[in-house]
């Protein structure tokens, strides 16, 4: 006999009779011989209308009693599943995140998991009855050692549901919801987007920090940890969905069970060269023209980094291997005498590289690897960001004094430092999926001092204000006095803090201010076929082209291409990337 835990999202138990529908699958399971845990959210809208409730009482009312009201909503859910489960003749009892045994930090609205205690889970399983559980609810003990309910935020069931099903070891944890499965885009805007039958949790960790909203990044990095089996099925059929692959996960530590050490490799690879082509034309076009050329030419690109233009004119940053810079130098100066500008080239350079699960949406993270190569005494070349990966481009003589510095800041051990890693993705899809983000918005800090501690000033500064950058490029160019610019997107909601916490930084810094762009739309390809594959960030440049879209930033990752074209022009550039890979095509 296995066991099961199976999350049904508000639209699935939106009604009485969706109610009743959902209990006759349970019940099916259950006749199959499964034991069955239950995770299920609030009814329909109910959450949102309890919100609107509380903002009619009060603009910002107090968390803690937001929370008392929130919980409120899948208490309903519980009990009337529970109630129809009994109707169909199986033994269910109902309980809330509490009486489950959900622990969670002490945080108000957005608390992560300590642990989940399955004493008296497991006593009710033994008895053979089905326990439908209240997700997005858990509870801490307050300093006077009283316990007080807390709620997990946004996906706050798809990441109980995760976590209930790596605290009882449980063969697979199944999340039902309004669509079949992941699909390779947003249907509401590309109708020809197909179910994907399987992909991996990295790449779906960067598809749902983007904007794909089937799973919460919460939920995936838990399945990711620890190695649980993870499927997205429909709850409206019965078809098979998508399973969601990870390696072999660690086994539960002490720090908690949300709380482990998110970084969990270190990597160097060596014998890099940079180039970087400044005062380029801004125009759509460019970029696909520079990688389809390096591409014909038998050069492989690494890292891709375009900064936000000034004027008219541009800055495209990108990597090589060093043995093949002679090749891309020479191609790169057939372009400029066409286009005109300028090209740098440097080689002798390493990237170091951080990865695990949910980088990007811990804001300290970054902040600590940047501030602890600056205390090592080493600039940054290049950055790229992703939800999984943060990489630096540095200075080759400085790199094994990087490697260690940033080995025991994080406190990894032999087994997670790679040197010279053979590339990945052999075999794997070059795109798997493409997302849209909408909720961007893009600053520039302009001038700011050329040293080593800059960038990390900035990441741990937003870092403490709890402020999470989604991608971060510095430009290739330099100012007459030898400072640069660095460019990040973040969301648009921390636009206002962003300006109050940077102030008194930038006030530091002769000359340095920040400028807000134009509003942004970010469009994304993820696959971790990419390393692998020559010419996929060509091939999306060009879609843009085609459509007469221009790029006004790009950053990459391993296993991620971003481009952030004006809000305009998002939803024609995610359909011309999502067909340019050929994902509408069953």
């Amino acid at each position: 006999m296995s066991l099961l835990v199976q999350k049904f999202g508000g639209t699935s138990v939106g009604s009485v009779a969706r109610i009743q529908e959902v209990a006759k699958r349970i019940a099916a399971t259950k006749e199959l011989g499964h034991e069955v845990v239950i995770v299920v959210s609030a009814m329909g809208k109910t959450t949102d209308e309890l919100t609107g409730l509380a903002k009619s009482i009060s603009k910002k009312p107090p968390q803690r009693e937001l929370d008392m009201l929130l919980a409120t909503g899948e208490q309903v859910s519980i009990a009337l599943l529970s109630m129809a489960l009994h109707e169909l003749g199986v033994p269910a009892v109902s309980m809330t995140g509490t009486q489950v045994g959900i622990v969670t930090e002490s945080s108000h609205g957005r608390a992560r998991i300590l642990e989940v205690r399955t004493e008296r889970l497991k006593a009710r399983l033994d008895k053979g009855e089905v326990v439908v559980v209240a997700g997005f609810q858990g509870t801490t003990l307050s300093s006077g050692g009283t316990a007080e309910i807390t709620t997990l935020g946004r996906g706050g069931s798809d990441t109980s549901a995760v976590a209930l099903a790596t605290a009882l070891e449980a063969e697979a944890c199944e999340i039902y919801t309004d669509v079949p499965g992941v699909l390779t885009t947003d249907p509401r805007q590309v109708p020809e987007a197909q179910l994907m039958r399987t992909i991996s949790c990295d790449e779906m960790l960067e598809l749902a920090s983007l904007g794909a909203a089937v799973l919460h990044p919460r939920a995936v990095e838990i399945a990711r940890n620890y190695g649980v089996p993870l499927i997205v099925r429909s709850s409206w059929n019965t078809d098979q969905g998508t399973i969601l692959t990870s390696k072999v996960g660690r086994p539960l530590g002490r720090e908690g069970l949300e709380l482990g050490r998110p970084v969990d490799g270190l990597e160097i690879v060596e014998n890099q060269a940079v180039l970087g082509l400044s005062h380029i034309p801004d125009q759509p076009g460019i970029a696909a023209h520079l990688f389809e050329t390096l591409s014909a030419g038998g050069v492989n690109v690494d890292l891709i980094i375009q900064a936000t233009h000034e004027g008219k004119s541009n800055d495209i940053t990108f990597t090589v291997a060093a043995n093949q810079l002679m090749q891309a130098k020479q191609l790169c100066e057939t372009i400029l005498q066409e286009l005109g500008g300028q090209l740098s080239t440097q080689s002798a350079m390493t990237k170091l590289s951080i990865s695990g699960a949910g980088i990007m949406g811990r804001p300290g993270i970054a902040a600590n690897l940047f501030d602890t190569l600056s205390r090592a005494g080493i600039n940054l070349r290049l950055i790229a960001t992703s939800e999984v990966k943060v990489s630096c481009v540095i200075d080759s003589s400085l790199g094994a004094k990087g490697l260690r510095a940033v080995g025991e800041s994080f406190e990894l051990s032999d087994m997670q430092i790679k040197s010279n890693p053979p590339i990945s993705g052999m075999g794997e899809p070059e795109v798997r999926g493409v997302a849209m983000d909408k909720d961007q918005a893009q600053l520039s800090v302009r001038k700011v001092p050329d040293r080593p501690g800059i960038a990390a000033a900035l990441c741990s500064a937003l870092a403490e204000a709890g402020i999470s950058l989604d991608a971060i490029v510095q430009s290739e160019r330099q100012h007459h006095d030898g400072s640069r610019d660095i460019s990040f997107t973040l969301k648009k909601e921390a636009r206002n803090d962003a300006d109050r916490t940077l102030a008194p930084l930038l006030a530091k810094w002769q000359g340095a201010y920040l400028e807000e762009g134009a509003p942004i739309t970010r469009v994304s390809a993820v696959g971790a076929g990419m390393p692998a594959t020559v010419g996929t960030a060509a091939r999306m440049f060009r879609a843009l082209a085609n459509k007469n879209i221009n790029i006004q930033m790009i950053a990459t990752s391993e296993i991620r291409t971003s481009c952030v074209v004006a809000e305009a022009d998002g939803i024609s550039a995610l359909r011309e990337v999502h067909t340019c890979f050929g994902l509408n095509k069953k």
